[in-house]
């Protein structure tokens, strides 16, 4: 039997009359990097807010390691071990780029957030968090200030700082978009490093970022799962070919370009 760290039963999220999450069976395993993947509007960032809470469920179940935490909130969820990032990078602009990996670590303290606090309180911290940057590759912009950093880099800022944070399962929610090549590259090496000892969900629309990390894929269309395996087998399923044919249909670009076949 497969290690599951995190599964589905039917979970569905309905809108006013519009489902945008039709009874999703997921099973992620422990240890892999799985993908969630679609047509624009196919439920993929709906489907991230159930399992960390910032949705309720209209029916169905979460569970994590085992646990059913469908009505759990969301602080607990993380304090538990889900934590996420954001299609749209989430850091401090006006903090120095070690000063956000040091807010992601105050956690460890066990008390509340010290933002009032001096930040000589704090450099108990600051060997960790320059490991975790050294980790993402910016310990040397450490004393940086983060609005100054290009978009990959603050990607990769986040990232350190929900590693911060000690997630047993981390969810990426389009962790490279908007990115030019060379910045996607040194995201994807740095999601297959973290990723060692780790469980990764992601959403994300570059196939070929997909087809070079994950170990299996997810594929929602209006809500539903369509089609799962490798990146082969759904690639080779023409159901997931019409649905991505179609998005292009609509504007989605080349999005569908990737999965005629598998990149070398």
């Amino acid at each position: 039997m497969a290690d599951i760290i995190l599964e589905t039963r039917k979970l569905t999220r309905d809108f006013k009359g519009f489902t945008a999450v039709d009874r999703v069976d997921l099973r992620v395993q422990r240890g892999h990097i799985h993908a969630l993947i679609g047509p624009n509007g196919a439920g993929k960032t709906t489907c991230f807010n159930l399992l960390t809470r910032f949705l309720s469920p209209s029916s169905g179940q979460i569970l994590f390691n085992g646990t059913d935490i469908t009505r759990v909130p969301p602080a607990r969820v993380a304090r538990l071990g889900i934590i996420r990032s954001f299609q749209i990078s989430a850091v401090f602009p006006h903090l120095t780029v070690l000063q956000n990996v040091r807010i992601g670590l105050q956690r460890r303290l066990g008390t509340s957030y010290h933002f009032w606090r001096s930040g000589r309180s704090l450099r108990r911290l600051d060997e960790r968090a320059m490991a975790l940057l050294e980790a993402v590759g910016l310990a040397g912009l450490a004393q940086s200030l983060t609005a100054d950093l290009p978009y990959g880099r603050k990607r990769a800022l986040e990232i350190a700082t929900t590693l911060g944070m000690e997630p047993e399962l981390m969810l990426l929610d389009e962790p490279t978009q908007g990115m030019g090549h060379e910045d996607v590259h040194r995201v994807m090496e740095l999601i297959r490093t973290v990723a060692q000892g780790r469980t990764v969900l992601m959403v994300e629309h570059n196939m070929k970022v997909v087809a070079g990390l994950c170990d299996r894929i997810s594929v929602l269309q209006r809500g539903a799962v369509l089609a799962e395996g490798s990146y082969a087998e759904v690639a080779a399923d023409r159901r997931v070919m019409e649905a991505y044919m179609g998005s292009a249909a609509e504007g989605a670009g080349d999005a569908a370009a990737p999965l005629q076949g598998t990149p070398q």
